[in-house]
């Protein structure tokens, strides 16, 4: 795992190399906490910890733009649906909460629901407030009354079908007097603290594995394959939003928490009306005090425009919706005693060191490591040299303070000099990879040592073939982590076309496959089928699984889609060789697409070994066509089009939303590609820029009158 860079560090200080590193590490442990969380029920922090890291991310976001990777914690809901449940596509995505932590936040918040809305300061404008249950999320379809189907969140748009379960739950109605036609019902599943405890007492009795806490033990008893299982555990459910409708449920959202209510459904009393930010932090000040009291777990209080108009006005992000946010409740810490660092090497080739810790809990969580990010970390400096934790270095034998900050291996913020021993030694960090024994360079502005090893380096390759395995990537059932493994140490799998070989090399009988421990005819037919099964591949994701280094996945959804066809990115991409050109200032024209991105992904294509690889890996595949927006009767559906100026009726980022909405592909810079520009007053360069190019040019009146209907 890359620790790319020190946390220690305040945004405002971190260099653009720095604050690239940064946001690579928080994106990939981030991704494995959310797996933890959602899919393993297993979650190795708090959810105060995680928002903690993923503000972090969002604050050097705002800083440094152009570096944002779509592969972020900004940019991911969730995690892929476990195996052994049937998966239901959801009508309408489960979409995350962002997060605000302090009144500084809140006040941001409110003030930019405001500024999109163009709201006057005194204008109006009503909030809800109920307290955030931590259980987990489920989705509830009914029809004509009768419940249907349930669904977990997954990963926002597919989840796990639990319907069989959900009926067991007492606070689930199975029919409705007096709904819409079509109704999706959403909200929390959850266990109270008098229910947990009497549940861990059972099951030690009978000798069972008892549960960590509350969270855990209702997702593990939702998902349960036996669903009598699900029958004998005390689950409880809160609804408090809605998917899918055939007719509103009301204009506003307390109005619609009510009609809920009204139909059966279990809402939450300390639901609130609020008509500012100081009403607001009053309820969460009410709701924190009463918290000890509550009987159930949550974790802070979620806020939400009232007016479901304006909740439509507001939209969404790529994954949050501008109308809702989660305050939350502060993170924890620990103190234990630091047993070891061992040195780990990533993909790409970040020598990160990891602390091993006597275990010990962290709010409900057994914590046994922690990172320690980089060498100047562990040496109490930051990367330009200044002092951090007073310049006390870490040393192994410490006591160390852990601080559960949202990473999949929590973090330490400090350690008492009081309690070090005496025989403690400043800790020496490598110079030479523990894995193939190459040069360990860093390089200057880069916060972290790196194996020049490449290709030769095991560690490399393994989690280069890890990625390509991965549940966003190829996805090969009975391919994981572990088989890569297996399969890399005995000289089966060194690349990605490798697997496409393994039947044909090793298969022909499957006699060396089926007589390997844990293997058997069944497994190993089923093995081979399976990837077979992958050797079609959606554009994007062939994209993604190639671990280019800052090509997300939502990176390579944006990219897949401009270019439509592996033959057309291919081309483009050669052609774009030399970071010049018009294929390449297209590249860079692509919303969301900066320019380390983009040197990283035409490299890729242009060094001869990597490009032997991925040419390997495509002669055996079909890669399908991007699938692109469905825009039908869209007047602007594949323009290009850029706004500049002030829009008076409404905000620019709202006007943006709206045109992304429609299939129009949004830029902030005008050139010869673009096809349309929105100009309000106060539009300097770019109008002249785009006179001089003949562009055609629209006022926002104009610009209202062309989507008007859409």
């Amino acid at each position: 795992m890359a620790a790319e860079q020190t946390d220690k560090i305040a945004v405002e200080d971190l260099s653009q190399a720095q604050a690239r590193a940064e946001l690579a590490r928080l994106a990939d442990l981030l991704a494995r906490a959310n797996a933890a969380y959602h899919r393993d029920d297993a979650p190795v922090m708090d959810d105060a910890g995680f928002d903690a890291l993923k503000r972090r991310n969002a604050e050097i976001e705002a800083r440094f733009p152009d570096l944002k990777r779509t592969d972020s914690p900004s940019e991911q809901i969730g995690a892929a649906p476990a195996e052994g449940f049937g998966k239901i596509t959801h009508a309408v995505r489960m979409l995350s909460l962002g997060n605000v932590f302090t009144d500084e936040d809140l006040d941001d918040f409110v003030r930019g629901v405001r500024k999109f809305l163009s709201l006057e300061d005194d204008a109006p404008l009503a909030f809800t407030a109920e307290p955030k249950i931590d259980g987990l999320s489920l989705s509830l379809r009914y029809q004509n009354g009768q419940l249907i189907q349930a669904a977990t969140r997954g990963d926002g748009a597919v989840g796990e079908n639990v319907t069989s379960n959900a009926r067991m739950i007492a606070d689930i109605p199975q029919s409705l007097t007096g709904a819409p036609d079509v109704l999706e019902v959403r909200g929390e599943v959850y266990m109270s603290h008098a229910d947990f405890a009497a549940l861990n007492t059972a099951q030690e009795a009978r000798g069972g594995k008892s549960f960590a806490n509350p969270r855990n033990a209702a997702a593990g008893s939702l998902r349960q394959l036996d669903a009598e299982i699900t029958r004998a555990r005390p689950l409880k459910f809160f609804a408090y939003a809605w998917g899918e409708l055939s007719a509103p449920l009301a204009k506003t959202q307390k109005g619609a928490i009510d009609r809920l209510a009204a139909l059966g459904f279990a809402t939450n009393p300390l639901t609130k009306l609020c008509n500012s930010a100081d009403d607001l932090r009053a309820h969460y000040a009410h709701i924190a005090a009463l918290r000890p009291d509550l009987g159930y777990d949550i974790d802070g209080v979620v806020y939400k425009v009232d007016d479901l108009a304006l909740q439509a006005r507001l939209g969404f992000r790529s994954t949050t919706p501008r109308w809702g946010i989660a305050h939350k409740f502060p993170a924890e810490l620990a103190w234990t005693r630091l047993a070891g660092i061992d040195i780990q090497v990533g993909r790409t080739g970040a020598l990160s060191p990891v602390a091993r810790l006597d275990p010990v809990t962290v709010g409900g969580v057994v914590v046994s490591n922690a990172t320690l990010h980089n060498e100047d970390y562990i040496a109490g400096l930051d990367a330009k040299g200044g002092r951090i934790r007073d310049g006390k270095d870490i040393r192994i034998g410490d006591l160390v303070q852990v601080y559960r900050a949202g990473d999949v291996i929590p973090k330490i913020a400090d350690l008492d000099l009081s309690k070090r021993p005496e025989t403690a030694v400043p800790y020496v960090f490598p110079t030479i990879c523990p894995e193939c024994g190459s040069e360990a360079i860093r390089e200057e502005g880069d916060a972290v040592r790196r194996c020049t090893g490449g290709i030769i380096c095991p560690a490399q390759a393994v989690e280069k073939l890890k990625h390509f395995v991965s549940r966003k990537a190829f996805d090969i059932d009975g391919l994981g982590a572990k088989q890569v493994e297996q399969f890399y140490e005995d000289g089966w799998v060194k690349t990605p076309a490798d697997i496409f070989e393994l039947e044909a090399r090793y298969g022909s009988g499957m006699q060396q496959l089926k007589n390997r421990e844990g293997w058997g005819d069944k497994s190993a037919k089923k093995l081979f089928e399976a990837i077979e099964d992958k050797r079609k591949i959606p554009l994007e994701r062939m994209l993604f699984s190639l671990g280019i280094r800052h090509l997300g996945e939502q990176a390579s959804n944006l990219i897949a889609r401009r270019y439509g066809s592996w033959e057309v990115l291919e081309a483009a991409m050669v052609e774009a060789a030399g970071c010049d050109g018009a294929q390449w200032e297209a590249l860079l024209n692509i919303d969301g697409v900066g320019e380390v991105m983009a040197r990283s992904l035409v490299t890729a294509f242009a060094q001869p070994e990597e490009r032997a690889s991925i040419d390997a890996l495509a002669a055996h595949l079909t890669i399908l066509d991007a699938e692109q927006p469905k825009t039908e009767g869209s007047p602007v559906a594949g323009k290009t089009v850029v706004f500049t100026g002030t829009l008076e009726k409404m905000s620019r980022a709202e006007a943006k939303a709206q045109a992304e909405r429609l299939g129009a592909k949004v830029s902030g810079s005008v050139s010869a590609k673009t096809d349309l520009l929105i100009a309000g007053p106060g539009a300097g360069s770019k109008a002249k820029k785009a006179a001089d190019l003949g562009i055609e040019t629209l006022d926002e009146d104009g610009w209202l009158d062309l989507i008007a209907g859409q």
